[in-house]
């Protein structure tokens, strides 16, 4: 029987290349999505030519009714949910100084609320089951901050506190909950960063460059694998040795 992966905010970026690498090693998959668009498409499609199975469930993680909605969607159509990776994140960068509270609250509410929301839904089933995974996207921010976002790395420390607590609430089930820290990895958002800025930033970093969404997916793959059985409450960091 294959084993089942709930991943959010996976239609693009390090999100879109976890559900692919899980779906490389035979998970079949579950993604959710706010609305319906050529990104979605293009994750689905990716996923499914691995030859295994893609259910995407509308739902807004910020939104409890929506995660417990999508949550049971899941459950009515695998079963069972083996791995949770709470990825989806947002980012609303400015100084304190002009961070409107909107700023702050919606940033906490998708990052580290919504972390929570499709937590809480998913941990009975693992309960039940006495078996899971649940893996949380935080950063490097988390651990050191970083200017120009007190809202985001406040959320990103708040999953590694939330990470840790529930590890051991439910370690004793056999549920292991672990963190993973990213540093910059090369994504969208990245992109259109001019190339003196991306230079200035590899140059920070003990390995020259930036991350690949693969360097993280290759880490959530191991920490959803038999092979990671005795790691809980860990943070891993991805970040080419960047916070030592």
């Amino acid at each position: 029987m294959s084993k089942i992966a709930l991943i959010t905010g996976a239609t693009r970026g390090i999100g879109k290349q976890i559900a692919i690498t899980l779906a490389k090693s035979g998970f079949d998959v579950a993604i959710n999505y706010r609305t319906e668009n050529e990104d979605l498409e293009n994750t689905k499609k990716a996923i499914e030519e691995n030859g295994v199975k893609c259910l995407a469930v509308k739902g807004d993680v910020s939104n409890f009714e929506d995660c417990e909605a999508f949550v049971k969607q899941v459950i009515d159509e695998y079963g069972k949910i083996d791995v949770l990776v709470n990825n989806a994140g947002i980012t609303r960068d400015t100084l304190i100084m002009r961070m409107k509270e909107k700023d702050f609250k919606d940033v906490i509410d998708v990052n580290l609320t919504g972390t929570f929301n499709v937590t809480k839904n998913v941990v009975p089933y693992m309960m039940k089951a006495r078996s899971g995974r649940i893996i949380n996207i935080s950063s490097v921010v988390g651990i050191t901050g970083n200017a120009g976002q007190t809202n985001y790395s406040a959320s990103k420390a708040g999953i590694i506190g939330f990470t840790k607590s529930l590890a051991k609430e439910l370690g004793s089930r056999n549920v292991l909950v672990n963190a993973v820290a990213p540093g910059f990895i090369e994504t969208d958002m990245t992109a259109v960063l001019k190339e003196d800025i991306k230079q200035n930033i590899a140059n920070q970093i003990p390995l020259k460059r930036m991350g690949t969404p693969e360097d993280v997916a290759n880490v959530i793959k191991f920490l959803a694998s038999e092979e990671s059985s005795y790691i809980t409450g860990q943070v891993i960091n991805i970040d080419g040795g960047m916070v030592m």
